[in-house]
């Protein structure tokens, strides 16, 4: 007897490149591991955080899909913020007078780098709706 044979479905992927949701979680886990890195051993945020953030802007722009500006230019402030301030509450504790003071100062530390980036991947962004 013969056995009908099974064909698998091809998946094919019709363009390169990472999706919306690709770019997002790298930018995350690179802005994180780097910024966590940095408050762990250097107890504050420098220039690797810094270097990171750019990093991200570049490589989310140049590695994503067609679509995926708004998310590259989105994904990199908001992660560095949320990832700082739940690290620095697991460092400080919860005592907002200390808590605030680092969190303004790794704002601070990385703010020429920060502006700098979203300003490229914005840039990238309004420069893809408009054509």
């Amino acid at each position: 007897m013969t056995s009908p044979v099974v064909q698998k479905p091809t998946v094919v992927i019709s363009k390169k490149g990472l999706t919306k949701q690709g770019v997002a979680v790298l930018q995350t886990l690179l802005i994180g591991l780097t910024s966590v890195a940095e408050l762990e051993l250097r107890h504050g945020i420098g220039i690797l955080t810094a270097l990171a953030l750019c990093l991200c802007a570049i490589g989310g722009v140049r590695f994503g899909r067609k679509g995926s500006e708004y998310v590259c230019a989105a994904t990199p402030p908001l992660a560095f913020a949320i990832i700082v301030f739940v690290t620095l509450i697991g460092i400080d504790g919860v005592h907002p007078s200390r808590l605030g003071i680092d969190f303004i100062a790794a704002l601070a530390s990385v703010a020429p780098y920060l502006i700098a980036s979203a300003a490229y991947a914005w840039f990238n962004y309004f420069k893809s709706r408009k054509g």
